[in-house]
């Protein structure tokens, strides 16, 4: 009898084992298939255009970004000291977590283009992360802004800046941006956008689609290569009648390298576009690589908890 009970005893002791593992196994595989992939991007901003990435719960963002003027061409060069004798604009913003997926914000920007003095408000919610097991192989966010110019209006009629009411003083952005990362040194985004501007000059477009690129490249632990591409919709009568009038259109790109100190991320990069906001230069970038109309220019973030301690 005895036997008999170490017999039953040595065949269900390894089947209780493996059972054990079975379900040790079933649990990890449950919980990586939860994990979100972290840090595709390592701020809200790729270089000009919005990234995936969110502020935390109670997370304050201050925000620098700056475009000097141009680094080479008929304006730039030794006698501005490469663009930095000149500002082509200025924004500074604070943003703030109200969740882990839901960002909103206000802004003040110098503005470059038909309008200045630009007051923006901004929110950005994220849709769906991207997780470690490719149960969702993308992040999703989605993002929009409405900008008020308060500049003098024109007292000329035909000039976008002239305002025969306070609407003609807004523009807005909708935007959708898609992300995913590809092991730990890449990660891509694109971003289909729509920007509505309620007054434009003649033969300008109020409504304008277009679709943007992004990417960053990590060259090591506090180091990467970031950059952006914007291409914007404009109508052939639109390009054709400013052509005749001896102004060109350009899409937007910008290259640059990102430093991560601490609590800040440090962009220096090289765009063509003299904007800051969306609403200026996905539609308004008149500036071209190839004449010497780009320039250098930063962004800056610094984040702050605002969560009290208990």
């Amino acid at each position: 009898m005895r036997r008999l009970y170490y017999l039953l005893l040595a065949c269900v002791l390894p089947s209780a084992a493996f059972a054990q593992d079975d379900l040790s196994q079933l649990f990890k595989d449950t919980v990586n298939r939860r994990q979100p992939v972290l840090w595709t991007f390592k701020s809200t901003r790729i270089i000009n255009g919005e990234s995936t990435e969110m502020l935390k719960k109670h997370e304050l963002d201050f925000r620098v970004s700056h475009r000097f003027g141009d680094f080479a061409g008929s304006n730039g060069g030794g006698k501005t000291f490469f663009g930095m004798d000149n500002s082509s604009d200025i924004r500074i913003a604070f943003e703030y977590g109200v969740t882990d997926d839901f960002t909103v914000g206000i802004s003040r920007a110098k503005g470059s283009g038909n309008l200045s003095q630009l007051y923006e408000v901004l929110g950005k919610y994220r849709l769906v992360q991207q997780t470690q097991d490719n149960h969702i192989p993308v992040s999703v966010a989605a993002f929009g802004n409405v900008v008020t110019s308060a500049m003098k209006s024109s007292t000329t009629e035909s000039d976008p800046s002239y305002f025969g009411r306070f609407s003609d003083r807004m523009s807005y952005t909708a935007q959708v941006i898609i992300s995913r990362k590809f092991g730990k040194s890449l990660s891509l985004a694109v971003l289909p956008s729509y920007v509505h501007r309620n007054r434009v000059e003649f033969m300008d477009m109020n409504n304008m689609f277009a679709v943007g690129v992004g990417g960053r490249l990590r060259l090591s632990n506090r180091v990467a290569f970031v950059a952006d591409y914007f291409v914007p919709f404009r109508s052939r009568e639109s390009k054709d009648y400013f052509a005749s009038m001896g102004r060109k259109y350009y899409n937007s790109l910008g290259v640059g390298v990102e430093i991560e100190t601490g609590g800040h991320v440090f962009h220096l990069n090289f765009t063509n576009a003299t904007a800051t906001l969306e609403n200026q230069f996905i539609p308004e970038t008149t500036s071209t690589w190839l004449d010497g109309q780009y320039r250098w220019g930063f962004n800056i973030s610094r984040r702050f908890s605002m969560k009290h301690k208990k």
